[in-house]
């Protein structure tokens, strides 16, 4: 009886072997500074990744003012001192996912871990900053591009980590998102028919009060927005200079980055990058053809 039990136990695990997940490599936050959560048949896993880039704080333009708010906000959680969670919201390309690379770079050293989730997995967030309660570091938890549809209530869960469970978040755990939405969640004609004056006082529907509330519960609000010209072309210049050298920025380059992000239809400090990638890429190809 136990070799044949022992047999049918081995047929079902060669049925379901390929199901299971590879070992995971273990997360070794001595020398790992940053892991994506990465979800598997059986729930999830933390995977340590390299950072993807070298972005610095000094890279960002424009933007000087947030860039101030978010890294004091960070050294004060790393020094065990008082911090809010963080909203990074506005235009597109304006240097929000940047600003956390950045963050991670320039404070890596300092301690900063950084742990990205997809928001289609916010669901396993109490897991996850329950499992970080044990672990002797400092995380932040940071949700990229964040927003919901009216019929996703993975949003529950979020607003449950950031101030609605009773134990509440772990004290080193901060939570920062980026957005292009300032309350996270669509806004509709319909939910502002529901508001109402009582006296002189503007009164919220039921619908407006449950979408401010998620947003709300970030104690740090960022806003981006987009560049006017001169920011957008000292963007221009500095990536340039990067990419290539201070003397590959001139007229020339002045005018086509101009006329770069007139086809592109807005000013950024993405299409600044993608701009200067463009640049220099063909002056050097040109340049070897020559």
């Amino acid at each position: 009886m136990d070799a044949e039990l022992t047999h049918r136990l081995t047929q079902l695990l060669d049925r379901v072997e390929h199901w299971l997940p590879p070992a995971p490599e273990q997360v070794d936050w001595d020398t790992h500074v940053a892991a994506l959560w990465q979800r598997h048949p059986l729930g999830g896993r933390l995977v340590p990744v390299p950072v993807r880039d070298g972005v610095m704080l000094d890279d960002l333009l424009g933007i000087e003012r947030q860039k101030l708010a978010l890294v004091d906000n960070t050294r004060a959680f790393l020094q065990g001192l008082p911090a809010n969670h963080a909203l990074v919201w506005g235009a597109r390309g304006s240097g929000k996912s940047s600003l956390m690379r950045a963050l991670l770079n320039s404070l890596a050293a300092d301690g900063l871990r950084m742990i990205q989730i997809d928001r289609h997995d916010l669901s396993r967030l109490p897991t996850l900053v329950e499992e970080l309660r044990r672990v002797p570091h400092r995380f932040v938890v940071y949700c990229d591009d964040l927003s919901f549809e009216g019929h996703d209530d993975a949003y529950k869960a979020l607003k449950s980590v950031l101030d609605g469970a009773l134990t509440g978040p772990p004290e080193n755990v901060l939570l920062y998102a980026t957005s292009n939405r300032r309350h996270l969640l669509p806004e509709s004609m319909d939910d502002n028919r529901a508001s109402h004056l009582v006296g002189d006082e503007l009164h919220h529907g039921d619908a407006v009060e449950e979408k401010i509330s998620l947003s709300d519960r970030f104690g740090l609000w960022l806003g981006f927005h987009p560049f006017n010209q001169d920011v957008y072309l000292q963007a221009c210049a500095h990536w340039v200079s990067q990419l290539g050298t201070p003397a590959d920025w001139d007229a020339s380059a002045r005018a086509e980055a101009v006329r770069y992000a007139t086809l592109r239809g807005g000013r950024s400090g993405r299409v600044a990058y993608q701009f200067a990638n463009q640049w220099i890429g063909t002056r050097r190809l040109h340049a070897a053809d020559a």
